[in-house]
C-alpha cells in the first residue's frame, strides 16, 4: 500500500467513525426529545387533575355538588 492509498484509507476509517459518531449523538438527541416529551406530558395530566381537584374543592364549597 502506499502513502496515498493509506492516507484515503485513513480518511476513510476517520468518515466511518465520525458518521458512527453523528449517529449516536442523534440517538441520544432522540432520547432525550422522547424525555422531555414524557415528562411534560406527565406534568400536564398532573396540571389537569390539580385543576379538576380545585374545581371540585369549590363546588363543593359552594355546595354546587349537592
Amino acid at each position: 500500500m502506499n502513502n496515498s492509498q493509506s492516507a484515503e484509507f485513513q480518511a476513510g476509517q476517520t468518515k466511518a467513525q465520525a458518521q458512527e459518531k453523528g449517529s449516536q449523538m442523534m440517538d441520544q438527541a432522540s432520547h432525550a426529545a422522547q424525555s422531555a416529551k414524557e415528562s411534560t406530558q406527565q406534568a400536564g395530566q398532573q396540571m389537569r387533575e390539580k385543576a379538576q381537584e380545585a374545581t371540585d374543592a369549590v363546588k363543593n364549597a359552594a355546595g354546587a355538588n349537592k
